[in-house]
C-alpha cells in the first residue's frame, strides 16, 4: 500500500514575483529543454491552452516522463496547483506560490504532497529537482532583464 509523504520548500529569489511565476510555473516546459539540457530532453503541451504537459527527462534523471495538469491558477496572485504523474507514484500534487518581498525580489513556497508506490523513494528527489528548476529560472531572469515582463 501507499504512503502519503510530503515536503515543502520556500525559495527566496532576486527576481521579482510575477516574472519569477511566469517563467517556473506557466512557461517552464518552453525553459526547461533551453537551461537544463542535460536533465530534460523535452517537453510540450498535450492538450489545451497549458493544462496538460509533459516532460521527458533524460537518463540523469529518476523519471522518464512527468505529466502535470494543471488543477487550479491565479496569476494575479502568483499561484497555482498540479497534479503529476509519473512512474512509481500512485498520486501526487503541488502548490505553488510565489510571493513578493520587501526588496523587489520574491520567495517561492512549493509544497508536494505524494503517494509513493512501495520500494520507490524517487519522488522525494523531485525536491532537488524544483530548487534547482527555481534557481536556473533565476539565474536566467537575472541575465535577461527583459524575459517575462
Amino acid at each position: 500500500m501507499a504512503s502519503t509523504n510530503s515536503w515543502t520548500l520556500e525559495l527566496e529569489s532576486q527576481v521579482d514575483a510575477p516574472r519569477h511565476f511566469r517563467a517556473c510555473a506557466l512557461d517552464w516546459h518552453t525553459l526547461a529543454p533551453k537551461l537544463a539540457p542535460h536533465a530534460i530532453d523535452s517537453a510540450h503541451l498535450v492538450e489545451g491552452d497549458g493544462n496538460i504537459r509533459q516532460f521527458n527527462f533524460t537518463s540523469a534523471m529518476p523519471f522518464n516522463v512527468v505529466k502535470e495538469k494543471l488543477e487550479f491558477l491565479d496569476v494575479d496572485k502568483c499561484e497555482c496547483k498540479y497534479t503529476i504523474e509519473c512512474d512509481g507514484v500512485e498520486t501526487a500534487m503541488w502548490n505553488i506560490k510565489v510571493k513578493p518581498t520587501a526588496n523587489g525580489g520574491s520567495v517561492a513556497n512549493v509544497e508536494c504532497t505524494y503517494k509513493q508506490l512501495p520500494g520507490k523513494d524517487e519522488f522525494l528527489k523531485a525536491k532537488d529537482t524544483i530548487t534547482n528548476m527555481f534557481k536556473t529560472a533565476e539565474a536566467y531572469l537575472i541575465t535577461n532583464p527583459e524575459a517575462y515582463n
